[in-house]
């Protein structure tokens, strides 16, 4: 049985993700900050998974993730960097706190670079060796809407790290490609109706 790892995992893009790939027969390791969001898609998506709270932004914690992953189901065959944070409501430039700032790259790049350094880690030793890495970046990132500077910022980042993993991941056998969505219909793209 193949084992994906899939951040995010407790909504939206991330859950859908989660419940394909449960639903194609992987063993699914769901990560994201609330384990009750995290046992609800384990719940609905039936099948093998192991619920990780996970704070993308802490590199310990991305090693325990993997190191978990590892020991539950022995490799690592594919993980979807999906965990990610916009802004609460669209700032002017003016307004942008450095807090926000350092929250959303934080999240959106270091994030996704934790992963995919862990997954190199694993992916590269194991056997037989290999993987794939789905990045999920953003139409934000060719298209930006106003006031969204961080947010946009930092999907043009995720294109920059996706595009030097695939070049160094080929020696490994270590695939690494980016998805670059719309406005899918969740809980983040709600906010946007509203203009919160």
């Amino acid at each position: 049985m193949k084992t994906v790892i899939v951040t995010g995992a407790g909504s939206g893009v991330g859950r859908a993700t989660a419940l394909a790939f449960a639903q194609a027969g992987y063993a699914a390791v769901l990560a994201g900050r609330r384990r009750e969001a995290l046992e609800e898609t384990a719940r609905l998506a039936g099948g093998v998974s192991l619920v990780a709270p996970t704070d993308v932004t802490s590199k310990q914690s991305v090693v325990a993730l993997f190191a978990a992953a590892v020991e539950e189901f022995g490799r690592v065959d594919v993980i979807f960097n999906n965990a990610g944070i916009s802004a609460p409501r669209q700032t002017d430039w003016a307004d942008l706190s450095d807090e926000y700032w350092l929250a959303v790259l934080n999240t959106n790049v270091s994030g996704i670079f934790y992963c995919m350094q862990e997954a190199f880690r694993v992916m590269k030793d194991q056997k037989p060796g290999g993987g794939r890495i789905i990045n999920n970046g953003s139409i934000s990132a060719h298209a930006p809407r106003p006031n969204s500077a961080p947010y946009t910022a930092t999907k043009h980042a995720v294109t920059g790290l996706t595009k030097a993993g695939s070049l160094d991941g080929r020696k490994y056998d270590i695939a690494v490609c980016q998805i670059d969505i719309g406005n899918a219909g969740t809980e983040m793209t709600e906010k946007m109706k509203t203009g919160m």
